[in-house]
C-alpha cells in the first residue's frame, strides 16, 4: 500500500468519477485506474463498484475511506510538524539551568519565548553545572544555563550574567555569624566544607583562586554535594562553606529560624560568570530562537551587600 493510493482513492471516493478524478489528479484514467487496482489487489478487497452508468463505493470501500482520510490527516499533519520544527516555529527545547538563571534569566526570556513561538515545548531542569554539561553532551540537554564556560570547541557560549558573588555560609554558633562581612585571608586555619569539583568547576575554581590571590591554603575537612547539605553541616559544627548570593538568599540563610548565616566575603569577593551553553554543532532551531528571547545586555552586578541585608 503506497500513500499516493490512498489520495487517488479518496479522490475517486469524492468525484464517484474516474476522469474528473484523473484531472484533479493530474493522471490519465488508465493510470488512475491502474493504482486502485494496485491498492484493492494489496488489500484483497474490491473498494469501487463502476459500470458504465455509475461508479459508487462498495461497503468496504465506505468504511475504508474513513480510515484513509485519518491517515493522509495525521500524515499532513506529520509533514507541517517537521516543516514547522525545521523552521523553528515548533518542536521541543530542554534547558537545564541553576539559581541564577531560575531567577534573572527565566522568567523574561520564557514569558518572550511563548509569546513568540508558543508551539515549542521548552522543558526546564534544575541541576549543578557539572550534571548540565554532561546531560549536553549526552544529548538529553540542548541548552545549559551554567556558571562558567567550557574551554573546548564542541560547544558554544554567551556570558548572560556578570559577576555573581559568592558568601560563606556559617552556623548560628560559629564566631561569623554576628560580623557583617569577613576578609578571604581569615579563611586561613579555618575548616571548610566543600563540594567535588566536577559538580560546579568555575565555583570551585572561584574559592581557590581567591585562597591563591591572598596567599592562604584552605582546609577542606568535609564534603557536601548540595547547598542543603552545607548548610545542616555547618550549624552542628564549627565549619564554613560557600554558596552563591542568590542561593543563600533562596534558602533564607540568615532569616529568623534559619540554622545557618550567610557572611559576606571581601579582599577579594570571589565571584562566577553566568553563561548560556550549546554544542558547537546544534541543530535544534529553538536553541537560537531561545537565545534571541534573552536579554542582550549583560545585566549589573549583584549587590551583595544590599541584598544580604534586604
Amino acid at each position: 500500500m503506497e500513500f499516493r493510493h490512498l489520495v487517488s482513492f479518496i479522490t475517486i471516493a469524492e468525484e464517484l468519477h474516474f476522469g474528473r478524478a484523473a484531472q484533479r489528479l493530474h493522471l490519465t484514467q488508465p493510470s488512475l485506474s491502474a493504482q486502485l487496482q494496485k491498492l484493492e489487489k494489496s488489500l484483497g478487497v474490491q473498494l469501487v463498484a463502476r459500470n458504465s452508468h455509475e461508479v459508487k463505493l462498495t461497503p468496504a470501500g465506505r468504511e475504508f475511506e474513513s480510515q484513509a482520510r485519518i491517515i493522509v490527516a495525521q500524515m499532513d499533519r506529520a509533514a507541517a510538524v517537521a516543516k514547522a520544527t525545521a523552521e523553528g516555529r515548533a518542536g521541543a527545547l530542554n534547558i537545564g539551568y541553576n539559581l541564577p538563571a531560575s531567577r534573572h534569566v527565566l522568567p523574561e526570556a520564557l514569558t518572550r519565548m511563548t509569546d513568540r513561538h508558543p508551539d515549542i515545548v521548552v522543558s526546564l531542569w534544575e541541576k549543578r553545572t557539572g550534571p548540565q554539561m554532561a546531560a549536553l553532551s549526552d544529548g538529553s540537554l540542548d541548552l545549559a544555563l551554567v556558571y562558567g564556560h567550557p574551554s573546548t570547541t564542541d560547544f558554544r557560549y554567551r556570558r548572560l550574567l556578570h559577576r555573581v558573588p559568592l558568601v560563606a555560609v556559617v552556623g548560628r554558633r560559629h564566631r561569623w555569624a554576628d560580623r557583617p562581612g569577613v576578609p578571604f585571608a581569615e579563611l586561613e586555619g579555618q575548616e571548610c566544607v566543600l563540594f567535588a569539583r566536577e559538580q560546579c568547576p568555575a565555583m570551585y575554581d572561584s574559592i581557590f583562586r581567591a585562597a591563591a590571590d591572598t596567599k592562604i591554603t584552605l582546609a577542606v575537612a568535609q564534603s557536601a554535594d548540595d547547598p542543603g547539605a552545607t548548610a545542616h553541616m555547618v550549624s552542628v559544627r564549627p565549619l564554613v562553606g560557600f554558596a552563591s548570593l542568590p542561593r543563600a538568599i533562596s534558602m533564607g540563610m540568615g532569616a529568623t529560624g534559619s540554622s545557618s548565616v550567610a557572611v559576606k566575603l571581601f579582599d577579594p569577593v570571589p565571584t562566577l560568570d553566568l553563561y548560556a551553553v550549546w554544542r558547537a554543532d546544534e541543530t535544534n532551531p529553538a536553541v537560537s530562537l531561545f537565545l534571541d528571547c534573552v536579554d542582550s545586555p549583560e545585566p549589573a552586578r549583584l549587590d551583595i551587600a544590599r541584598a544580604l541585608s534586604a
